[in-house]
C-alpha cells in the first residue's frame, strides 16, 4: 500500500531531528528537505504544498521541541492534557512556516527552461521563513537548519561569513538542487564546491588572540528545579555553590542564571564574600530596579566585596566601580513577562519570577580580568545579531542558564549546539554556565574543548583566551544571508512577472 505523501512527510520531518544534536547526523535534514522539496514539485496547488509543508513541520517540532511538555507539565505544574494541547499548539504554530515555505514555492515554481530557477526559489524562500519564525511574536529560531551543520560538517566553515541562516541557505540550496536534479553534472560540482569551499573557509583565523589567558571556573550547581525556590532550601543553593567555588578558586568564578534564589540585595555579604575569595565572580541572579521591577541579571564583583546596597537594591555605579550589572534584554514569553491577556496562563503552572523587565537594548561589556565580557542570559544566544551587538569591544561570551526547566531532554545538547553557532559567527570563545547541564567551554572555531556531564554538581576549571577583531558576519549580520534568499528569490519571481505580462 502507497504511503500517503503528507504522512511520508511528517516522517521525514521527525526523522531530520537526528540531524542535530546530539547524534548530529548533519546530512540528515538536507536529504529530508530533499524529499519535502520533491514532494512540493509534485503538489497539485499551493494548498496541497502547505500540507505537506505543515505535515513536516509537525514531525519536526513535535519530535525536536517536546522538550516544552516537560517545561510545562513536568516542572511548571500544569495539568497534564493542558500541557499537551499547548504543546501541539505551540508546535503547530511553528508548522505554519514551512506550510508558507511550500504555499510560496508552488505558486511561483515553473515546470521548465531554467534549472536553477526552482532550486534557488526553494532555497531562499526556506530561508526567509525560517528567519520569519526568529523574528515573529519575539522569535523562535530554535532548530533552524543551519544549527544542523556545526563541526565536521564543512558548511560550518561559512559561519563566520553569512551565520547560521546563511549557512542554512546553502545547505537548503544542495537540498533542493538535490530534488530536483540528482542526474546533473551541475548538482554535483555545487555540491564538492560549496564542501570545498566551506573546508577552507574553517582554516581561516578571522580573530586574534588578546590579553594574557586567565583560569575560569564554571560551576553548576544540579540543584531541582523543584526544589531551588522552596525558602527553607536556600541554604541547599549557597552551600552548593561556595563548595564548589572554594574547591576550586580562579581568576573568575560563574554561577548560572538565578543561581541563588534571592534578590541580589538580599544576598548575604558573607556569601559574596566567600565566592569572591579567590578572584572576580559573575552571578546570575534576579535585580530590583528603581522602578520598583526587577530584571533577570547578571552581577559581576571584582574581588573587593561591595558595600551594601541602596534600599532599592541597586548599587551605584558612580559610588562603586567594582561592581557591573547586565539585565537580560531578550525576555521569554510565557517564561519572564506575561502578554497581554494572558494573566490567567499564570494561574494555572508554578513559574518564579515571571514578569521581569527587560532590559536595555544597548549595554556596556562587562569588564572582568582584563577582557570586555558580553554576558548573556538563557536562550538570549539564539540571536545572533543581539549578540554581535556588543562587538567588537566583547573579547569573550559567557552564557548563563538555568536548563532545570527543561529536564532530560534533547533541549540541553541542543542548546549547546546553538552556542556553538554564536562562538563561529564571533571568532570568540564561548563559555557556558548552566544549572543542570552542558556546562561547557568552547572555541572560536566552535569545538568543545571540555564540558561537564549534564544532572550532575561540579565546576569546569580551564583556561580562558580573550579575541579581537571582527568577522564578516558581525559587521553585516543577518543582512548577507537574506540578501542571499532574496536574491535567490528574484528569478522566479521575475519569470512569473514576466508571464503575466506577455498573456
Amino acid at each position: 500500500m502507497k504511503m500517503p505523501p503528507s504522512l511520508l512527510a511528517a516522517i521525514m520531518g521527525s526523522s531530520a531531528v537526528a540531524g542535530f544534536a546530539p547524534l548530529e547526523l548533519f546530512p540528515l535534514p538536507i536529504l529530508s528537505l530533499a524529499l519535502l522539496l520533491r514532494l512540493w514539485q509534485r503538489a497539485e496547488s499551493p494548498r496541497d504544498a502547505a500540507l505537506l509543508g505543515l505535515s513536516w513541520g509537525l514531525g519536526f517540532f513535535l519530535a525536536g521541541v517536546s522538550w516544552v511538555y516537560v517545561s510545562l507539565h513536568d516542572v511548571g505544574g500544569l495539568a497534564a492534557p493542558l500541557a499537551i494541547i499547548a504543546t501541539l499548539l505551540f508546535c503547530s504554530f511553528l508548522a505554519l512556516f514551512p506550510a508558507l515555505a511550500g504555499y510560496l514555492y508552488n505558486s511561483r515554481a515553473t515546470s521548465a527552461d531554467f534549472f536553477w530557477r526552482n532550486p534557488l526559489l526553494a532555497a531562499g524562500l526556506w530561508v526567509l521563513t525560517e528567519w520569519l519564525r526568529g523574528w515573529v511574536f519575539t522569535g523562535f529560531p530554535w532548530l533552524a537548519l543551519g544549527y544542523s551543520q556545526t563541526p565536521p560538517s564543512p558548511l560550518a566553515g561559512f559561519a563566520p561569513v553569512i551565520g547560521v541562516y546563511g549557512s542554512g541557505f546553502l545547505a537548503a540550496l544542495i537540498a533542493a538542487v538535490l530534488a530536483f536534479g540528482p542526474q546533473r553534472r551541475a548538482t554535483w560540482l555545487l555540491i564538492v564546491g560549496l564542501m570545498g569551499s566551506g573546508a577552507l573557509l574553517r582554516n581561516m583565523d578571522w580573530t586574534q588572540p588578546t590579553g594574557a589567558p586567565f583560569s575560569v571556573s564554571l560551576l553548576q550547581g544540579n540543584i531541582p528545579q523543584s526544589l531551588k525556590w522552596e525558602p527553607e532550601r536556600l541554604p541547599l543553593s549557597l552551600d552548593t555553590y561556595i563548595r564548589l567555588a572554594q574547591a576550586h578558586p580562579a581568576a573568575l568564578t560563574v554561577l548560572p542564571e538565578t543561581a541563588i534564589p534571592l534578590f541580589f540585595n538580599e544576598v548575604p555579604r558573607d556569601v559574596l564574600q566567600a565566592l569572591t575569595r579567590h578572584g572576580a565572580l559573575l552571578l546570575g541572579v534576579a535585580v530590583r530596579h528603581r522602578e520598583g521591577g526587577y530584571v533577570n541579571g547578571a552581577v559581576a564583583i571584582q574581588s573587593a566585596i561591595p558595600p551594601a546596597p541602596t534600599s532599592a537594591g541597586v548599587i551605584p555605579p558612580a559610588q562603586n566601580t567594582g561592581v557591573q550589572t547586565y539585565a537580560k534584554r531578550h525576555l521569554v514569553p510565557f517564561g519572564e513577562y506575561v502578554p497581554p491577556g494572558f494573566a490567567w496562563f499564570f494561574n494555572l503552572v508554578r513559574i518564579p519570577m515571571s514578569n521581569f523587565s527587560a532590559g536595555p537594548a544597548t549595554q556596556l561589556p562587562l569588564q572582568i580580568a582584563g577582557q570586555q565580557i558580553a554576558a548573556n542570559i538563557c536562550y538570549e544566544d539564539l540571536f545572533g545579531e543581539e549578540i554581535i551587538q556588543s562587538l567588537p569591544a566583547a573579547t569573550l561570551l559567557i552564557n548563563l542558564s538555568n536548563t532545570a526547566w527543561f529536564g532530560d531532554s534533547l533541549a540541553q545538547p541542543q542548546h549547546l549546539q546553538i552556542a556553538r553557532w554564536r562562538a563561529l559567527e564571533t571568532g570568540r570563545m564561548m563559555l557556558r554556565a548552566t544549572n543542570t547541564g552542558i556546562t561547557a567551554a568552547i572555541a572560536p572555531d566552535g569545538r568543545v574543548l571540555a564540558a561537564l556531564p549534564p544532572f550532575t554538581a561540579g565546576a569546569l576549571h580551564l583556561t580562558a583566551q580573550g579575541y579581537t577583531g571582527l568577522t564578516p558576519y558581525t559587521r553585516w549580520g543577518n543582512g548577507l544571508a537574506l540578501l542571499l534568499a532574496i536574491c535567490a528569490c528574484l528569478p522566479a519571481l521575475l519569470g512569473a512577472y514576466r508571464r503575466r505580462r506577455s498573456r
